[in-house]
């Protein structure tokens, strides 16, 4: 009896299949961490391309015309709009000028159905008018 336990020797059908469901369940889990971190990689692109076009939108103007700013449009996947409102100061200054608030938002879809959005909001002066009766 002692010699027919010696003669067998490997793993049994039970080992083997408890071997390979450690093995899936480890395989699944890997995958599930290895496929966030690259959905989260391509999120995080798209945020930083919104980013990157709202303030190269912004950077058209220095100022806002006294009629304000308005505008839409899209690029590279991206749409886009910009709208500003007047900004009320308590600055009694006559030189001063006005302010206006910008609000520039992005639009973009995450390619999971959901839409995405980024705000960027600040305040930009009044383009002054050009002065009467002076030549230059």
């Amino acid at each position: 009896m002692n010699r027919e336990m010696q003669a067998q020797r490997g793993f049994t059908l039970l080992e083997m299949l408890v071997a390979f469901a450690i093995m899936a369940l480890s395989l699944g889990m890997l995958y599930r961490a290895s496929g966030g971190t690259a959905r989260a990689v391509v999120q995080i692109e798209q945020y930083q391309g919104a980013v990157v076009l709202a303030e190269s939108l912004l950077s058209l103007r220095d100022a806002v015309p006294e009629q304000g700013w308005n505008q839409s449009g899209a690029s590279a996947g991206y749409a886009w709009s910009i709208t500003s409102a007047p900004f009320p100061t308590s600055v009694g200054d006559l030189n001063a000028p006005p302010l206006h608030e910008i609000k520039i938002v992005i639009s973009w879809g995450d390619g999971l159905g959901r839409l995405r959005q980024f705000e960027l909001n600040t305040v930009r002066p009044q383009r002054k008018p050009p002065a009467l009766g002076r030549n230059a």
